[in-house]
């Protein structure tokens, strides 16, 4: 397994900023017509080698006006983004394809032509695939990637820091920009040009990290995502607890900035309009930049993420399989919970969590297994029975009982995995239906005896549950 590593430039020079700054928007061009001629279904049958090929032969590569290492990287590069969008397409349509077919036969038909790219000869798949694979174009202006051969490294002392010499915009012209660390970069690298500064992306090898030596628990976990925290386990532990102050303080920062930066930009327009653009520029040039919104996002991010992986880690700690909902899925038909709370939980990170749990579980050797989450934070433990969530709380219609809502989704989900009715695709409304059923048909076995109480014989997650999860820990 490959991770990524960034190195930032130190004290760059405006000059050579310029310089790798021209080079990054003359192939960010390059990377613009390769999406629009090559980014939907008629770019399936090229590869990146042939598309060089055709460029070189009519000319096109000669109006660049970068080297040709440099273009034919970033075509790589383009073409491997472009099979990466078809291929999260590809996602929703095997979900498609698990809640209409139901014959084996024909799933396995379908997953083939889908995986070969060859979809468009099944009218079914090229309609969900014109419906979720839908045409991209290129916003990305300021990177360059550099082939493992076509770059440099070196220190000016023993011990100091890194310098990374790269290709510039002429032959034999290097740009030497020196970095913030005395680890020097391997592999292809990618550098991305941010507020005057160089971030070098590049990858390793997970076994090389030092957390691949900690060792994993023996158990099996169930985890629940949350928004005041990373993670809640079966256990009832909470991980990464810090979460909800970082989203909601950030939220509300952005909120405030935002309305200020609204108010001076209708100010701008409202100068330009009387012709006075002397005061629209100074607005803009000194009121409306980028460069500390940037930072600080940057820097907000990199606190999550820590936040994030830190609380998987936690979890790894003691589970040898993590059972978890599917956190990439979209959710569609979300209610509606007022301004600031949509706000605040439209910066809801559960993409960095899903990523957390992968990365973490491929590097220690833990496993994660992905189960239907649906009702598991309405359903009480070891019960089918629908429970009324208040807030943070889960409230037993049957016997009372009360429980903490995100323990209780983790409860649920650890017994969710090997439910053989309820598999990954299986729609949300079938799994209420099947909870209902399952309900009733308890119902229906309880002896009527009036000396005994129905609802005690059905629901007993009093002190009896507590006492089985106890047992399971």
């Amino acid at each position: 397994m490959k991770v990524t590593r960034v190195a930032y430039s130190k004290n760059l020079n405006d000059g050579k900023y310029s310089r790798l700054e021209e080079q990054a928007r003359r192939l960010g061009v390059v990377r613009s017509l390769v999406w629009r001629q090559f980014g939907s279904v008629g770019g399936l049958a090229w590869s990146d080698r042939q598309i060089r090929d055709v460029w070189i032969v009519d000319g096109t590569a000669q109006t660049f006006g970068v080297l040709a290492n440099a273009w034919k990287e970033t075509v790589r590069d383009a073409v491997a983004d472009i099979a990466a969008n078809r291929e999260a397409a590809k996602v929703e349509v095997r979900r498609a394809i698990n809640r209409r077919t139901r014959e084996e036969a024909e799933r396995k038909r379908l997953f083939k032509l889908l995986k070969r790219d060859t979809w468009s000869d099944d009218p079914f798949l090229a309609r969900q695939m014109r419906r979720h694979w839908k045409r991209g174009r290129n916003r990305t202006h300021n990177q360059i990637v550099v082939r493992a051969d076509q770059y440099q490294t070196f220190t000016l002392t023993e011990g100091g820091n890194v310098w990374l010499a790269v290709p510039g915009l002429e032959r034999r012209q290097l740009v030497r920009i020196p970095l913030n660390t005395t680890v020097a970069p391997t592999g292809t690298l990618r550098l991305v040009l941010r507020s005057n500064r160089v971030e070098v992306h590049y990858a390793i090898d997970a076994k090389d990290m030092k957390s691949s030596e900690r060792p994993v628990g023996t158990r099996t976990i169930g985890v629940d995502k949350g928004y005041t925290e990373v993670l809640t386990d079966s256990d009832g532990r909470h991980h990464g607890t810090r979460l909800g102050d970082l989203l909601t303080s950030e939220s509300d920062h952005r909120k405030v900035k935002n309305a200020r930066r609204a108010r001076l930009r209708s100010i701008a327009e409202k100068a330009e309009q009387r012709g006075d653009l002397a005061k629209a520029r100074r607005i803009r040039d000194n009121n409306l930049g980028a460069l500390k919104r940037d930072r600080r996002s940057a820097a907000w991010q990199c606190r999550v993420r820590d936040l994030t992986f830190k609380a998987v880690h936690a979890v790894a700690d003691k589970a040898a399989v993590i059972v978890a909902e599917d956190l990439t899925k979209t959710f569609a038909g979300v209610k509606k919970l007022g301004k600031n709370t949509n706000r605040r939980l439209a910066a809801w990170t559960k993409g960095v969590t899903a990523e957390a749990l992968n990365a973490v579980s491929d590097r220690r050797g833990s496993a994660v297994r992905l189960v239907n989450a649906a009702y598991t934070s309405q359903v009480v433990p070891f019960t089918n029975i629908l429970g009324v969530r208040k807030g943070d709380r889960l409230h037993c219609t049957e016997c009372g009982a009360v429980w903490q809502a995100d323990h209780a989704g983790a409860v649920n989900i650890l017994h969710r995995d090997g439910d053989p009715d309820i598999t990954l695709f299986t729609p949300h409304t079938r799994v209420k239906q099947l909870l209902q059923e399952r309900t009733d048909r308890q119902r229906s076995r309880l002896p009527m005896d009036q000396d005994s109480s129905t609802s005690a014989q059905l629901c007993s997650c009093g002190e009896r549950n507590i006492r089985m999860l106890n047992n399971e820990q």
